[in-house]
């Protein structure tokens, strides 16, 4: 049944931890309604209680990126329940080994990065994009990194003899497809921005590292998410900066 919902309604990939739960809570912070969405339905009820306990208006959903066939269903579980979608934030992410290299990895393991860093968010854009237009003031946000850039000299491209290596390009690639998008949705109210949301502490010991606060970089994600409709498209930033990439 088609809910009436005055607010701006999000729907935020991989959100059942870390920067995604915390992207969660600051938009439903502003009082957007907010679809949190996990590979399992189990996790995202899970990782919504606390928030829905604190009286944010918080939805969980069951979504794994890598599926066609859970892209879709989502996409129309939004479409009846909604009908519109004014916000999504491509955040799911699958990591690599830190000692891969380009000469040394598992190309099997390289595509399982690509099909959730790239293809994932490719694949949810197009099954979410009908939903995005109904919008009058669409935003997708990439949720990317300076390791795909050559702009981090701490992490990116060229940097720490080429480690990481599928994790960095397939971020790089995301950067790409976020200028594609924007390209294409140029003459469209719809927004499309890649954002690095800086090293953060989504892990024991990360702090030793000199990661921020995982509040801190989901602040920047949640920037790109609410930007004014006057504001950029199709560019790669951080905290509100644009980045080279």
């Amino acid at each position: 049944m088609l809910r009436e919902v005055n607010s701006t309604i999000a729907l935020v990939t991989g959100a059942s931890h870390g920067i995604g739960l915390e992207v969660v809570r600051q938009l439903a912070s502003t009082g957007m309604t907010v679809i949190l969405s996990a590979r399992s339905l189990e996790k995202a009820i899970k990782a919504a209680e606390p928030l829905l306990e604190s009286g944010y208006p918080v939805h969980a959903k069951a979504l794994d990126v890598s599926s066609d066939a859970s892209v879709e269903e989502l996409a129309e579980a939004i479409k009846l329940e909604f009908g519109r979608l004014d916000v999504l934030v491509n955040n799911a992410a699958a990591f690599a080994d830190w000692t891969e290299t380009a000469s040394n990895a598992n190309l099997e393991a390289v595509k399982a990065v690509m099909e959730t860093n790239l293809f994932g968010a490719w694949r949810t854009t197009q099954a979410m994009l009908p939903l995005l237009r109904q919008s009058a003031h669409g935003r997708i946000v990439n949720v990317s990194s300076g390791g795909g850039s050559h702009g981090d000299l701490q992490f990116g491209l060229t940097t720490n003899g080429g480690t990481v290596a599928s994790y960095g390009i397939s971020k790089a690639a995301l950067n790409a497809l976020t200028a594609k998008f924007a390209a294409e949705l140029a003459d469209s109210p719809i927004l499309v921005n890649a954002i690095c949301p800086g090293l953060t502490a989504t892990a024991p010991g990360m702090e030793a590292m000199g990661a921020r606060p995982v509040a801190e970089g989901a602040a920047s994600v949640v920037w790109g998410a609410t930007l004014p409709d006057d504001g950029p498209t199709g560019g790669f930033f951080r905290d509100g900066q644009r980045l080279p990439w």
